[in-house]
């Protein structure tokens, strides 16, 4: 470990500052991780105080600087660098560190926080939102900059450690920013070789600077990262590369300072302790009491002022700019209001009717392609691809042009078979601003993308995720590409609006929805096979808007309720045409957009009183006793699928009219 007096002790005073309002905090708290701020203290203290380009007085400055801790365990890293640099983070934030209401949550909170760009803890996700974040200022200067007016011109920060890129996430979202040859992103390596189990000798022995060099990076090697001018010289190499993303491998000790605990794992994840503490201010000539902040230091970290002149220069090229191009100025200004653009609404609603009135019938992935051909010539910020499915998701569109060219006007997203970097980078994208975003695979592979959606519900983030091959009537591929709990595990993820159409109208206004709201993701999940079109008044269109409608009166007071979802509300109409003009159907695209709606007009669907209820779905059955309770009965799955070609399948499984008939009737 370097000595304490190695550098200049101006420079070690103000990374000390990140050390001990770190120490302190997590001492305070009785809980939290000391060792990775100690250990990349030096690292951040060079990379805020001489690099990076932000206004603390406007944490949403558009061309701001992002930075990202990848390693979200360290969050007292970033707060500490937030509240020296004066952003709206007071002392008293950070003396309740991990206290309910405080604005210092244990792992950063983009929602929380001022100044924090993404919610990050769940490891290596941070360094996949940072590609998605460095590819939004990539395809934004392409369409927005112009010869003299480099408008948008920002660079995307990530701090990751070894947990990071063992995640297989690291892999996958590290291969797509050296294809697309991200230069503005830089991604500094913690390395430690420390993690909660101790040395990573046994686990994580892998060449990483070879690893990235493979993916196409331009790599600094051997940077002390307790060194500024080690530093700032990588940092310059960083900043010379115009052509490839740069990670930066940082050679550090965990719980630096700490005479006994600094590089070892028991830094990583508990207070250090009193006489820990002591030993360590005295190790580090750190005189001061808890929470305290020298004046002199505190003058130095303090960016207000430099913040606020590097925003008021970007307003005066932003001016000139819109006088010269004002068209593209309004452009710019609007998608970074994250508004839709105006008319945008009126056409959709008249797509959406014209649908009604032809009545396609089509598969609902299909009907998905034909919504984003109507909807995408309208929203020049709608970005997406697919995980390697281009052809099975039907997410290519016409206006369709490769992220990986410099067209000013590129907008599809080619991933590759990498479902968790694609739905993570996604995140990233919409995070950055300017961008309304879409991914897309089967929907059995969403586990394989299923933290990041959580993760865009837990962050509010205006992403769509796109499921086809929504059930067994994926057919002949058997069961391990059938869905049958995904739906439901989806459904469970709060905040997350999941939508199931059963035909091209209601696929259209899952869409509309997805791209309207604004507060959180939307799951569109969409059959293979074709679905027969629903007859429908321009109320009950209106209707499926709120999640859930009558598609079929029966009755003031119905006998039965039939609920059902996608291809099944087919087969629910086939059943109650049987079972009589008493017999409700309900169809319910979105139970989680339903349940928002006010008490009367869900009990004008599902009234109360009427107890005879089948909900029928070809994925979990489980999930729909909510709705049916226990005098109602569920026609769903109670295993895995088959391979077989989907008209053998849903009758195999019990998805008949006859079933369905049969089952309502023994309800009485």
């Amino acid at each position: 470990m370097p000595t304490p007096d190695s550098q200049q002790p101006a420079r070690r005073d103000l990374a000390n500052a990140i050390r001990f309002l770190a120490i302190d905090a997590v001492q305070a708290a009785n809980s939290g991780h000391p060792g990775m701020p100690m250990g990349m203290a030096d690292i951040a203290e060079v990379l805020w105080n001489d690099y990076l380009s932000h206004n603390p007085d406007n944490p949403g400055w558009a061309n701001r600087d992002r930075f990202l801790l990848s390693n979200g365990h360290g969050s007292m890293l970033q707060y500490a660098l937030l509240h020296l640099a004066g952003y709206d983070l007071p002392i008293e934030d950070i003396r309740n560190f991990r206290q309910l209401d405080s604005k210092t949550p244990g792992h950063p909170e983009n929602f929380m926080t001022p100044g924090v760009e993404t919610t990050t803890g769940p490891l290596g996700q941070g360094f996949a939102n940072a590609v998605g974040m460095a590819l939004a200022e990539k395809l934004l200067a392409q369409r927005f900059n112009r010869d003299g007016f480099e408008l948008i011109n920002h660079r995307t920060y990530v701090f990751m450690g070894d947990g990071c890129l063992m995640e297989g996430i690291s892999h996958e979202a590290a291969s797509l920013a050296g294809t697309w040859g991200l230069n503005k992103l830089v991604a500094f390596w913690d390395d430690n070789k420390i993690s909660i189990d101790g040395n990573t000798d046994g686990w994580f022995t892998d060449d990483t600077p070879a690893r990235f060099e493979a993916y196409g990076w331009n790599v600094v090697r051997g940077v002390d990262g307790h060194n500024a001018d080690s530093i700032k010289a990588g940092i310059e190499q960083a900043l010379a590369s115009t052509d490839k993303p740069t990670l930066i491998c940082c050679r550090t000790t965990i719980g630096f300072g700490s005479p006994n605990k600094a590089g070892k794992e028991s830094s990583h994840g508990a207070p250090l302790g009193k006489d820990e503490i002591a030993a360590t201010r005295e190790a580090l000539n750190w005189p001061h009491g808890p929470f305290e902040i020298p004046a002199d230091v505190a003058g130095v970290w303090r960016a207000n002022d430099a913040g606020a002149a590097r925003e008021q220069a970007w307003n005066a090229l932003f001016e000139r700019y819109a006088a010269q191009f004002p068209d593209a100025a309004a452009e710019l200004t609007r998608r970074l209001r994250a508004e839709l653009p105006e008319g945008f609404l009126d056409a959709a609603d008249a797509y959406i009717a014209k649908l009604q009135a032809e009545g396609p019938v089509v598969a609902s992935r299909k009907a998905s392609q034909m919504a984003i051909e109507a909807f995408a010539p309208l929203l020049p910020e709608l970005v997406g691809g697919s995980a390697d499915l281009a052809h099975s998701n039907l997410t290519l569109w016409k206006g369709s042009k490769s992220v990986a060219t410099d067209d000013p006007n590129a907008n599809y997203i080619y991933y590759g078979v990498r479902e968790f970097a694609m739905t993570a980078i996604n995140n990233g994208l919409e995070l950055h601003g300017g961008f309304i975003p879409y991914d897309a695979t089967f929907l059995v592979f969403s586990d394989y993308a299923r933290n990041a959606v959580r993760m865009s519900a837990l962050m509010g983030a205006h992403a769509i995720h796109v499921y086809t091959h929504d059930s067994i009537g994926l057919g002949e591929d058997g069961p391990t590409h059938q869905p049958i709990e995904h739906l439901a595990s989806l459904r469970y993820i709060p905040d997350n609006d999941v939508w199931r159409p059963c035909d091209a109208v209601e696929s259209a206004v899952a869409w509309k929805a997805a791209l309207v709201r604004n507060d959180g993701p939307s799951c569109l999940v969409f059959s293979r096979q074709n679905l027969p079109h629903q007859p429908r008044s321009e109320q009950q269109v209106a209707d499926i808007a709120r999640g859930g409608y009558v598609l079929r009166e029966g009755g003031t007071t119905p006998r039965i309720i039939l609920i059902a979802t996608g291809s099944e509300v087919g087969l629910a109409m086939q059943a109650a045409e049987q079972l009589g003009d008493d017999v409700r159907v309900v169809s319910m695209p979105s139970p989680e957009v339903f349940e928002r709606q006010d008490a009367a007009y869900r009990e004008s669907v599902l009234p109360r009183d009427v107890r005879r209820r089948v909900a029928i779905e070809a994925g979990t059955a489980d999930y729909w006793y909510k709705y049916v309770g226990l005098d109602g009965a569920v026609v769903g799955m109670h295993g895995f699928g088959a391979s077989a070609p989907a008209e053998k399948l849903f009758p195999h499984f019990g998805f008949t009219v006859e079933r369905v008939v049969e089952v309502a009737r023994t309800l009485g």
